[in-house]
């Protein structure tokens, strides 16, 4: 049994989600205070619907312990509960006409609070998308997640939205195929302020990217601590990859080149790696300009991922490959693969395999069904040491464009890896970051995170990019803070740069490289996401205690009786918790 008994209605339903009620128990304001953020994101269809998330959060009925009591038809067809061989009741959408045929409640949200969706759900039949939607009442559907149902089990859709306003919702279901029922159980909408926001952003932080470290320093071949001594610690790399795309123009610019070697030690080449740059006629490969930008970047400690072995979409390929009939395409793809990966193997940390796979299929249209996973296999054996990425746009910018939707995306990441042979290719997971100039949905982008982050791959965003707009430095701020908080993610390039060098979409300097209010963020968060020079005294026992931001560190400890100093280095990574570094005195 779902409910409790012992009150009535209108009363029990305020007691449960915590609102306050009139005396007619009509709901008026909804009250939370910190609240746990649940980032778990099942991906296994289960016989039972899991857990009500947040205990339904603001959602009346969230379990249909009361039947269809607080949820009413939404447009045409039947709504009814239904209850289980195991008597768990679930609410059920029938004889649909139109997608959006389903069930709704209205809920009242709050401008400038996340509100975080979940719900399981399934088909009568097969398996179909199944979307939560907000509806605003003047004809505007927000979209807020999605998920491919299936018949016979439950699966979860998590989502969310950002409210830019206040007012009544209705919370409602989709699902293009009207041939179908959907099945809904344990719907939840839990509500975010923006400072219990940033309080889950900032405890992740300190978690995923800082260790407790104790340091202890002895003089050589005695285990007595040196008490009183001085110890000097400066990170000199962090430990978190956040970078910035480059593009040719570094090449004469000297003004760029300062710009970018003094904030940045990772990147991808914006155009300078991509087939139609280097092969832009067939059989003539110049590569000139890549490997001159591949030097810039050695010669300054950068990193760079590889972006990319092939585009998916017809538009990007080179006029003389769009002519090319199957057989050709295969021996023009087999030289380009060899090509490029041979080239740079070892020289870069990732591939962009197969670019946008699951939003186009030039190369599955016209070589087969398998044929990123062939690449995928090829591009690894050339060049083992990288990672091998699915880089994709609107997994978590968008939760309308349910093809890419992170449910999909792990899904063909699977398949790639599936594919004979491929158990052993190290997979990243890159989701692109171009959001609009408005304000970005943060709730989806975070449950998106999570449900990428069960496919157990590191996440990188690749090419992080915010439209211009009266907010745009604020935005870029909140998506990059998002990003950096999450656990799975292991790194950000943002698709950004200084004017003169046509960045002018996310323009971080002016004409001159004086910087916009976005560059003033990146700077900002350069620093944030640096440990400072820290300065600090052994205890009597020789020890020295502290959390760190994760990176590489130079540490000079200075005796307290002779004066004499020794440098060491050590890094700080996530299994460096509670650890003691032992320093000796020279």
């Amino acid at each position: 049994m779902k409910g409790f008994s012992g009150f009535t209605m209108p009363l029990l339903l305020c007691l449960i989600f915590v609102l306050f009620c009139s005396g007619s128990g009509q709901v008026t304001q909804a009250v939370f205070n910190d609240v746990y953020y649940d980032a778990s994101a099942p991906t296994q269809c289960l016989a039972e619907p899991g857990i009500t998330m947040y205990g339904g959060g603001i959602i009346v009925n969230p379990e249909f312990s009361y039947g269809t009591y607080g949820w009413t038809v939404f447009g045409q067809g039947q709504i009814e509960e239904r209850v289980s061989r195991t008597n768990n009741g679930f609410m059920v959408a029938s004889d649909r006409k139109h997608p959006l045929d389903s069930f709704s409640q209205k809920v009242l949200l709050e401008k400038g609070k996340f509100y975080m969706f979940s719900a399981w759900v399934q088909v009568s039949e097969g398996s179909e998308t199944v979307s939560a939607v907000f509806g605003t009442g003047d004809g505007v559907f927000v979209p807020g997640g999605s998920v491919v149902a299936e018949h016979g089990c439950w699966s979860l859709l998590k989502g969310g939205i950002a409210a830019n306003s206040s007012g009544l919702v209705d919370v409602l279901f989709e699902s293009k195929n009207t041939s179908k029922e959907i099945w809904v159980d344990n719907v939840a909408l839990q509500p975010f302020s923006k400072k219990q926001w940033r309080f889950h952003q900032d405890q992740n932080m300190e978690k995923v990217r800082k260790s407790k470290v104790r340091l202890h320093v002895t003089y050589p071949y005695s285990k007595a601590g040196v008490g009183g001594a001085t110890v000097l610690i400066r990170q000199t790399k962090p430990g978190f990859a956040f970078g910035c795309g480059m593009n040719s123009h570094i090449l004469k610019s000297t003004d760029y080149q300062n710009w970018f070697a003094s904030r940045f030690r990772f990147t991808a080449f914006t155009n300078e790696m991509k087939w139609y740059s280097t092969e832009k006629k067939q059989g003539q490969e110049n590569y000139t300009i890549a490997d001159t930008m591949v030097k810039f970047a050695q010669d300054n400690r950068i990193s760079i991922r590889g972006h990319n072995v092939f585009w998916d979409d017809l538009k990007y390929q080179s006029d003389w490959v769009k002519t090319l009939s199957p057989e050709e395409l295969q021996e023009a793809a087999e030289r380009r693969i060899n090509s490029v990966v041979s080239r740079y193997a070892g020289e870069v940390i990732a591939w962009d395999v197969v670019n946008e796979n699951l939003h186009f299929s030039f190369l599955e249209d016209n070589l087969g069904k398998n044929a990123s996973s062939i690449y995928f296999s090829k591009a690894y054996k050339l060049d083992p040491s990288a990672r091998m990425f699915l880089n994709e746009f609107n997994t978590i910018e968008f939760g309308g464009d349910v093809k890419v939707s992170p449910g999909n995306f792990k899904k063909r990441l699977e398949e790639i890896l599936s594919y004979p042979g491929n158990e052993d290719i190290p997979p990243g997971i890159g989701v692109q970051g171009h959001f609009g100039p408005g304000q970005p949905n943060l709730a989806y982008m975070r449950s998106s995170l999570d449900i990428l982050a069960t496919a157990g791959a590191p996440i990188w965003l690749t090419e992080v990019s915010v439209e211009p707009g009266l907010n745009q430095a604020q935005y870029l701020e909140e998506v990059l803070r998002e990003a950096y908080a999450h656990p799975a993610v292991e790194g950000i390039i943002i698709f950004a740069g200084p004017a003169p060098a046509g960045f002018y979409a996310t323009a971080l300097t002016d004409m001159n490289f004086s910087n916009t209010p976005a560059g003033d963020v990146v700077d900002k968060l350069i620093k944030e996401w640096k440990s400072e020079d820290l300065e600090a005294r052994t205890d009597d026992g020789g020890f020295f205690g502290t959390s760190l931001l994760h990176g590489e560190y130079e540490i000079t400890v200075i005796d307290p009786i002779t004066n004499s100093s020794s440098t060491s280095r050590f890094e700080v990574t996530r299994d460096s918790s509670e650890r003691i570094f032992h320093l000796q005195m020279e």
